[in-house]
């Protein structure tokens, strides 16, 4: 059991690289990420939503627990997120964490999703959420473990 993270976009950038490769280090076996970057569509609007959206969903399993990343999604302490993960890893689900494209994704992939997850009422770029993820996984399996990385 892992986390897939599913992303449209090119590789890591020079600056975010090492902050996920410093998380991923961090991560103990059950809580690994993988990543699977898909790339942009070469067209625009609901076009690119669309195309995108299919690649997304052909990379999904119909066994997992996806949870989309979208602004409009539930807010989540983190204790909250690693309740939620552990109990797909209690289920030996794996898990899926998916960050769309530009223009979003389609209502199709909306509907797929598990669970919808907003990081903030803000928009991120997404090289920046990909760094949050890779933290959050961490928090969560910390907070988890019952370790001291998260204090509340």
């Amino acid at each position: 059991m892992g986390i897939t993270a599913v992303a449209v976009g090119k590789k890591h950038e020079d600056w975010v690289r090492p902050g996920i490769q410093r998380y991923a280090q961090r991560m103990r076996r059950h809580h690994e990420i993988t990543w699977k970057l898909l790339p942009h569509s070469q067209r625009e609007g609901d076009a690119a939503r669309e195309e995108e959206s299919d690649r997304i969903l052909k990379a999904l399993k119909p066994q997992d627990f996806v949870v989309l990343l979208d602004e409009r999604g539930s807010s989540l302490t983190s204790p909250q997120l690693a309740a939620a993960l552990q109990k797909q890893f209690d289920t030996g689900k794996n898990v899926v964490m998916v960050i769309g494209g530009a223009y979003g994704v389609s209502a199709e992939l909306q509907k797929r999703a598990d669970l919808v997850w907003s990081l903030s009422g803000l928009v991120f770029p997404h090289q920046l959420v990909r760094l949050i993820i890779a933290e959050q996984i961490y928090r969560a399996q910390e907070i988890s473990a019952g370790r001291p990385y998260h204090h509340e």
